[in-house]
């Protein structure tokens, strides 16, 4: 089973995708895990990334798309991937599944966490002030969250009209989303 956890930044789809990881045995691709990896690796490309992240900026999706590439072999060998921040454009979604459908795979469901703009700009304060990544001050978190609504947020027609997109309420608890997309899993769909 393939998943994509969408939302906007901060949305808690990192949090639930490793929840997910340790009940379920899937692989979390998550591209923002991914691109920090390559920041932290001092290469080229790392501070390129970088450059880009600190600006708020998306990186490029030729980028992102080979960074997940490289990852599939795993995912397939686990029986799914939870991707968690990608696809983030319409560019990258058909991609996705192109590179799924020649492994003989797609996407099954998309989970949307559903969440308050402002809501989101306090979590990113609290969790700057408490990690101080670069990527989380508010500044930089303001083009990050326009970049998802101009850029991302079209994404969820392409998956409605494929009959994969449920949305959750992703203003509760971590508990209490976690068990909305426990139920939303438990529900069969493909």
């Amino acid at each position: 089973m393939n998943l994509i956890l969408f939302g906007p930044p901060a949305a808690g789809k990192g949090t639930q995708a490793r929840r997910l990881v340790e009940t379920r045995r899937m692989v979390q691709l998550s591209t923002g895990d991914m691109l920090r990896a390559a920041i932290a690796s001092g290469s080229e490309l790392g501070k390129r990334v970088a450059g880009i992240m600190q600006r708020g900026e998306l990186v490029s999706d030729d980028i992102v798309i080979s960074l997940i590439e490289e990852r599939l072999p795993e995912a397939d060998a686990a029986g799914g991937a939870i991707f968690d921040g990608f696809p983030r454009t319409l560019a990258q979604a058909q991609a996705l599944d192109i590179m799924l459908e020649r492994r003989g795979s797609r996407i099954d469901l998309v989970l949307r966490l559903k969440v308050d703009d402002e809501a989101l700009m306090q979590r990113v304060a609290g969790r700057f002030a408490e990690s101080g990544r670069p990527d989380d001050n508010p500044e930089s978190f303001k083009v990050r969250l326009s970049a998802y609504n101009d850029q991302t947020a079209p994404l969820l027609p392409y998956y409605e009209n494929q009959k994969k997109l449920l949305e959750i309420d992703g203003m509760g608890s971590i508990d209490q989303v976690a068990a909305a997309l426990d139920e939303a899993l438990a529900e069969p769909r493909w």
